[in-house]
């Protein structure tokens, strides 16, 4: 930061969060609207737009990591933003088809969340950092499911029709007016049919003006790594880990 910036322009230097749209008046000045309808666009872009299932397996292929796709009871994408109950739920068809791949150590689920542009920028990559990590520590991650019309719970679903004990569950956040391509990743030991959120590790802004992808998936491993130790996650993970000798 040098001196010579104003306490606005200082602001704006550490943060792309909209804090303010410049002095009161009648009206904004043209260039802060325009800047305004353009994230607003984006952001309703990555809301709606569905899941590039094509690009991310090419991705996946490239990677090395086999995958599969699966299609919450959400049938569509109007449903899913109008019904966020029916993007948790797995359709028993698809339960099915899941329980037939060998259960990993470690499931790792890829779904469009609340931006599929956030999945399409960064879902790939970060699957790859990750399965790296999991290799590493000798644990195995088997397919990456790409999970389309898919809420948090929806993991849950996944791994248990997987019998799996350790689910991430990585998802595009809901876009904000600032950034529209920040990913959440939600870990779970021992996941059950109606896993509270309290039960839950997140990561949240994973993006290249966020939380670098590296840095987050090697956060990921290591929340991994301590909720297999200790048989437990979320908020009873965390109590275990800020003790003295946790």
């Amino acid at each position: 930061m040098t001196d010579d910036l104003t306490p606005r322009a200082a602001i704006r230097a550490m943060t792309q969060a909209r804090l303010s749209f410049g002095p009161p008046s009648r009206a904004a000045d043209t260039t802060t609207t325009l800047a305004f309808a353009l994230d607003h666009a984006r952001a309703r872009e990555a809301v709606t737009s569905e899941l590039d299932t094509a690009r991310i397996g090419a991705a996946l292929d490239d990677a090395g990591l086999g995958h599969d796709t699966v299609t919450s009871a959400a049938a569509s994408r109007d449903v899913f933003i109008t019904r966020p109950d029916l993007g948790r739920r797995l359709p028993q068809d698809q339960v099915d088809r899941l329980a037939l791949h060998p259960a990993p150590d470690v499931a790792l689920v890829l779904g469009d969340g609340l931006s599929a542009v956030a999945v399409s920028l960064n879902g790939a990559a970060f699957v790859t950092e990750l399965a790296m990590h999991l290799g590493q520590g000798g644990l195995s991650c088997g397919p990456v499911i790409l999970a389309r019309q898919a809420r948090v719970a929806l993991g849950d679903g996944i791994a248990l029709a997987m019998g799996v004990k350790t689910v991430v569950m990585i998802l595009g956040e809901r876009p904000g007016l600032s950034a529209a391509d920040g990913l959440g990743i939600y870990i779970t030991q021992h996941p059950m049919a109606q896993t509270p959120d309290s039960a839950r590790n997140c990561i949240s802004n994973v993006r290249a003006e966020g939380l670098p992808i590296r840095d987050a998936a090697r956060q990921s491993y290591e929340l991994i790594r301590d909720m297999r130790a200790l048989g437990r996650s979320g908020v009873a993970l965390n109590q275990t880990r800020s003790l003295p000798n946790g």
